[in-house]
């Protein structure tokens, strides 16, 4: 006799969300365990990592209101996941980001900074990807991250990514908040953001970028 789960459609929606959150959280625990076995090399771990990442903001976006809170989920579910809970909640970047950014941080002592920059950029290119393109979206993010270079002493005034951001800023500021980039601007900001993030891992010492 098959038990039903749901009496709805919206409730079976949500129960099939909670199916992909927790085969999320267990991929992710299985690509942590094998880049931490050296299973993986960084060039596998790092891109599943980010797409996996991705696909956890996006569900965990959806399911506000009707999802307790990521580490409840985990126990009510009975899921021994250590590690893909401090990547996905805690962390919110790949482990090699980290690594880079603790390299540098040794050296230009601002350990906090270097992170806050990494985040940024990564949750501005995630952002595109996840096509959330609106001026009111996007705006507050690029300020932050543009904060964030400027508090960094190791980055001359010229940095490319100081002022990419500054025209984008820019750019932004003189359309409607609810104003909407092009297929053709969302791929030239990505591109910038892309460019200017490799960029500032170049010019960090160390970084092994």
């Amino acid at each position: 006799m098959d038990v039903k789960l749901w009496n709805d459609k919206r409730e079976r929606e949500m129960y099939d969300n909670f199916a992909d959150l927790y085969a999320i959280i267990k991929a992710t625990e299985k690509l942590e365990k094998a880049y931490v076995r050296d299973l993986i090399t960084s060039s596998v771990y790092e891109p599943e990592c980010l797409k996996l990442i991705a696909q956890f903001k996006t569900l965990t976006s959806s399911l506000v209101g009707a999802l307790p809170s990521i580490e409840r989920f985990a126990e009510i579910y009975k899921m021994d996941c250590p590690a893909a809970l401090n990547r996905l909640v805690s962390s919110g970047i790949p482990a090699t980001y980290e690594h880079r950014a603790s390299a540098a941080a040794s050296t230009t002592g601002s350990a906090a900074i270097v992170a806050e920059c990494v985040q940024h950029f990564i949750t501005a290119m995630d952002t595109l990807k996840l096509n959330m393109v609106a001026v009111d979206q996007l705006h507050p993010i690029l300020y932050d991250l543009s904060g964030s270079l400027n508090k960094l002493g190791i980055l001359p005034p010229d940095f490319e990514g100081k002022v990419k951001m500054k025209e984008w800023i820019s750019r932004l500021a003189n359309m409607g908040a609810s104003d909407e980039l092009t297929e053709q601007q969302s791929r030239q900001l990505h591109f910038d953001l892309e460019s200017s993030y490799n960029l500032f891992m170049a010019a960090l010492p160390n970084s092994g970028a």
